[in-house]
């Protein structure tokens, strides 16, 4: 990461986005979404078509369908994603990224490079970088008490 008390402009989503991050073929079936998504332990999956970016599917979108009752194999990634995701260039300062997500209530923004996945930039992501900003606004000092009392 970066040491934020040396930022003298706001850093762009680039510097904190998770690169290359996994993603999933818009035919494949939900089930091997979900297989991906617990393996790497990860809530959001940018879905493709070819080469190209094409929407998302969460975690989310996947528990509506993936339930008791329902047929193995009979969905897919085309009929659970969401083909409108929230893309950015990997150049777009952060906080016009963070704003946009809170404003839109989403979860993720996918980050493009001339038209290429070059990363993601989920909430879990905008926490550690408010506790990394945090810890370097407030540092704790060896002899504090990091939970008083």
């Amino acid at each position: 990461m970066f040491d934020f008390r040396t930022l003298k402009h706001m850093p762009t989503i680039k510097v904190v986005m998770t690169t290359f991050p996994w993603f999933i073929d818009i035919e494949a079936p939900a089930e091997e979404a979900w297989a991906m998504m617990l393996e790497h332990h990860i809530r959001h999956l940018p879905v493709t078509e070819g080469d190209a970016l094409v929407g998302i599917v969460t975690e989310r979108d996947l528990r509506l369908v993936l339930r008791p009752g329902v047929e193995p194999g009979e969905w897919k990634v085309r009929e659970v994603c969401e083909q409108d995701a929230y893309v950015v260039g990997d150049d777009t300062p952060l906080d016009v990224v963070v704003r946009e997500m809170a404003e839109r209530q989403i979860g993720s923004a996918v980050v493009q490079r001339r038209g290429k996945l070059v990363g993601i930039f989920t909430t879990t992501d905008v926490c550690r970088v408010l506790a990394e900003l945090l810890e370097s606004r407030f540092p704790i000092e060896d002899d504090d008490d990091p939970m008083p009392a």
